[in-house]
């Protein structure tokens, strides 16, 4: 199974930010979407940082409540790893687990087309795996 399939179950939708915006209103956009990072695109949705709940975190904690009032810009995380639609969930699972990193931009033809989390990776893994025993359970009712 690969990145398409997801998406296709969540669609592709992306909550994004400006890079002018202050971490403040990053950080209430994040609580009030629930989520955990939010994409910074430039032109044409391409890709130009990603912010999320670790960045702010950080901030935090080198330069304490201050931080709030700087620029999303100053902060995101601008060399971004995404991945492709056709890329297989356990390629998306290792980078992942190896980059340290739990949002994952995908690209279609230069441009962002949505985002996957470990949680959506998760998610497809557990029900992937709860069709395969189900198979195998019926296959040994009728063996």
């Amino acid at each position: 199974m690969n990145v398409k399939t997801i998406l296709a179950a969540k669609g592709g939708n992306v909550v994004s930010i400006e890079p002018t915006a202050d971490l403040a209103a990053a950080a209430k956009l994040l609580s009030a979407h629930r989520i955990g990072a939010v994409v910074i695109c430039g032109a044409d949705l391409h890709i130009v940082g990603i912010l999320s709940e670790r960045d702010i975190v950080r901030a935090l904690a080198e330069r304490g409540a201050g931080a709030l009032q700087e620029t999303v810009g100053q902060v995101m995380t601008r060399n971004v790893a995404t991945c492709g639609e056709e890329e297989n969930i356990s390629s998306i699972m290792e980078r992942m687990t190896a980059g340290k990193f739990r949002h994952l931009p995908v690209v279609v033809a230069g441009r962002l087309a949505g985002i996957v989390s470990i949680g959506d990776v998760v998610k497809f893994r557990v029900g992937e795996m709860e069709s395969e025993s189900e198979a195998l359970r019926g296959y040994i009712q009728t063996a």
